[in-house]
């Protein structure tokens, strides 16, 4: 058992930190921007709520996160009331936050010359992989922290690598979310053609789902496409975080993303169709409008 710190309670992370209390039986503390829901979360499993980030970092063993953007992490760690104020040495700091790779390399630094480690570990496996404690998680940073941190991982994880150094992780999830993209795109495509073409998608899905064409989209996904309901999932909102992210992190690298930058330009009409809180799989929305 190791005493344990949760940063930010969202969709993911609520879920998330209760697993580290009740499947991986640590001591845990949590905060959360609104402090209603840390207390919330204290009374469901049993933890503790902290005011601060700071405050809830205070005598950890590692400290967890999971938070919206670039700008959220650094609040939370080099804030006034960061957690990196109260790491201790020879401490962790796990940041699950999909964020970019410069941001997990300046705050692997921070943490080396504060004394303390730093794993950038994105996930993937959206609201029902965090509840049901099945994610996938891509982390960076050096073999000796990720073999520390990985049993406290554990705890909600199906799949837990090391990739590379620090930005490794965030790096391995814009692969993630652009392969994503692009089969997205692909299904609406698909299920609106068969729709035009008056095919029975019960059975088409249950044919082609076991060739080549299949994917976790299809079999997740295209029962609630092919019927117009949108809320199942990861947020079109998140999902333009996400891809800006990897166009930013393409511009520099030099990749060429044709694809996924033409479904990003799609995704921002779903917004403009009141779609910004719709899942991922409301791509095929804007095909389907009359």
């Amino acid at each position: 058992m190791a005493k344990v710190a949760f940063l930010g309670l969202g969709v993911m992370g609520y879920p998330m930190a209760g697993h580290l209390k009740n499947k991986g039986g640590h001591e845990v503390t949590v905060y959360n921007r609104t402090a209603a829901k840390a207390e919330k979360w204290a009374s469901q499993y049993g933890g503790k709520a902290a005011p601060t980030p700071k405050a809830a970092a205070q005598g950890q063993d590692f400290v967890m996160c999971c938070v919206g953007n670039d700008d959220d992490l650094r609040e939370v760690t080099l804030g006034k009331d960061g957690a990196f104020q109260a790491m201790g040495k020879g401490t962790t700091f796990v940041d699950h936050t999909t964020a970019s790779a410069e941001v997990a390399r300046e705050l692997s630094a921070a943490a080396k010359a504060g004394g303390f480690m730093f794993i950038d570990a994105p996930v993937s496996g959206g609201q029902a992989g965090a509840e049901n404690g099945v994610l996938t998680v891509m982390c960076g940073g050096d073999e000796a922290v990720f073999a520390k941190a990985k049993p406290v991982i554990d705890s909600y994880a199906r799949a837990c690598n090391l990739m590379g150094p620090a930005g490794s992780g965030q790096l391995a999830k814009m692969v993630n979310q652009i392969c994503i993209a692009g089969l997205v795109q692909g299904l609406s495509e698909g299920l609106h053609f068969a729709k035009k073409a008056g095919l029975d998608i019960e059975k088409l899905v249950a044919t082609i789902s076991k060739g080549a064409a299949q994917s976790w989209q299809m079999e997740n996904r295209y029962k609630t496409m092919a019927e117009d309901k949108f809320d199942f999932g990861f947020a079109v909102d998140w999902m333009r975080k996400d891809l800006g992210i990897c166009l930013g992190e393409a511009r520099k690298n030099g990749a060429k993303l044709p694809v996924t930058a033409l479904v990003d330009q799609f995704y921002a009409e779903v917004q403009s169709m009141g779609g910004n809180r719709w899942d991922t799989s409301s791509l095929i929305a804007r095909l389907d409008r009359k």
